[in-house]
């Protein structure tokens, strides 16, 4: 399974590893909230990104490892005709995210986000 990626507001980050789980789907949703937990494919970050957090900031990215996860993985569309993202239909422990990169801006206040 590949590298799934979630963006997240690093405060959310610090309380889910102390916790032991992440339990935020996307910008103010909760899992319990939403059902699953957004994620995206390394090529998909930047739409995503640019897309939902273009306003935010103190943001990390989550790398996962799906084969860690002991809640399933499905590959949906948002929309009809559009291309299929992963959502992960339970909690992540945290020992199932690899790596957590921190989200910054460049001069022109552009995301600056891990490379695809």
């Amino acid at each position: 399974m590949a590298e799934l990626l979630h963006i997240t507001e690093r405060a959310h980050w610090e309380r889910a590893a102390r916790a032991g789980e992440h339990r935020m789907s996307t910008r103010d949703l909760t899992l319990d909230q939403e059902g699953f937990i957004h994620c995206c494919l390394p090529h998909q970050l930047r739409g995503v990104a640019e897309r939902y957090y273009a306003d935010a900031d103190d943001l990390v990215v989550l790398v996962i490892d799906g084969t860690r996860l002991p809640a399933p993985v499905r590959y949906e569309q948002t929309a009809p005709g559009a291309e299929e993202f992963p959502h992960i239909y339970g909690a992540v422990p945290v020992d199932a995210v690899t790596r957590v990169v921190p989200v910054s801006r460049d001069a022109d206040g552009r995301l600056v986000l891990p490379e695809a």
